[in-house]
């Protein structure tokens, strides 16, 4: 569906917009050819997004590559997947504090939020939650994401509820090329799986995180999964550690490292999580526990420097965290 379907739908948030405004442009043939400008627009913001959401990469980071399914005493999956959707809309500039210095008054994760953009995504559980904020009125952090998880006992906002999360996620995975869909039998019933047939997304994933959690110098190298382009490169790779930590599904990135070695690096994303987990964040460049990560801080502090204007967006990425630090796993 184009853009221009879009915003012509009864009910849009952009139905109000003006009228559509067309531009030409002579083709090979020398005939005029109609565009709107948005729709490059559109186009140039999602070229200079990741191939995959942290939802994603969380989900892709717990199944089993071959059984291609998530562990069935996994308790804290599903709150997280609702977390990385608020981290992924504010990454993506959709989303933000309200501006209202009398906020600050107010716990990190219950400062209320707002939608700033409300421009479609294109990952379909992205813009389903994008259009319930936008229709709903502002809330906090946490109130969004135990919406979302359908932890409520409120009925009249029981709807908030986004379902059927993970096998979404699936879906989208395979429909990207990463996984697969087959049939396995379970003694009383049969389920649908996703065992990886891309190794090599889950590879990138692991050595980014390994590298986060291990080295002292961490390097993100360009790679089609987290392209040059992408904003906040860093911070978002600090959040996709942290969420996969709640997530309970960490280790599993781990598998390759010793014992010691594995001890260490969930100290480093305790670590990590207590520092992005603030606003403003609490880390300091060159100062880390056990010389891991020493210019970490540093690169994230460019990437704010670099994006003053964001501020309000980057605050609710650690908001989210905070909600993270609430976990049974982590506490």
């Amino acid at each position: 569906m184009s853009s221009l379907q879009r915003r012509q739908q009864p009910g849009s948030p952009v139905a109000s917009e003006p009228s559509f405004h067309s531009e030409t442009f002579s083709g090979s043939n020398g005939h005029k050819i109609a565009y709107d400008p948005r729709d490059l627009e559109e186009g140039d913001e999602r070229s200079r997004q990741p191939r995959l959401t942290l939802m994603e990469e969380i989900l892709l980071m717990g199944l089993k590559d071959k059984q291609g399914y998530l562990s069935f005493w996994n308790d804290n999956i599903s709150y997280a997947l609702r977390g990385c959707i608020i981290l992924d809309l504010a990454f993506r500039g959709r989303i933000s504090m309200q501006r209202d210095p009398a906020r600050r008054r107010l716990p990190l994760s219950d400062r209320l939020i707002e939608v700033v953009d409300d421009r479609l995504t294109g990952e379909v559980l992205l813009d389903e939650a994008l259009k319930l904020m936008k229709s709903s009125e502002p809330m906090s952090v946490a109130t969004w994401i135990d919406l979302m998880s359908g932890e409520t006992w409120n009925l009249m906002k029981i709807g908030y509820q986004l379902k059927q999360v993970r096998e979404r996620l699936a879906k989208g995975l395979v429909d990207k090329g990463i996984l697969r869909t087959e049939k396995r039998n379970f003694l009383l019933f049969d389920m649908a799986t996703h065992p990886v047939s891309d190794t090599g997304a889950k590879d990138e994933i692991r050595r980014r995180t390994i590298s986060v959690l291990t080295a002292r110098t961490v390097i993100l190298n360009s790679s089609p999964l987290i392209p040059e382009e992408v904003p906040f490169r860093y911070l978002r790779t600090v959040a996709m550690v942290c969420a996969a930590y709640a997530a309970n599904v960490l280790e599993n990135a781990l598998s390759s490292l010793g014992h010691d070695e594995r001890d260490r690096a969930f100290v480093r994303v305790d670590e990590l999580l207590g520092e992005y987990s603030q606003w403003p964040f609490a880390a300091r460049p060159g100062v880390t526990t056990g010389g891991v990560g020493v210019n970490l801080a540093q690169e994230i502090s460019d990437e704010l420097n670099g994006s003053k204007d964001k501020e309000l967006q980057v605050e609710v990425v650690a908001a989210a965290l905070n909600v993270f630090t609430r976990l049974d796993s982590i506490l």
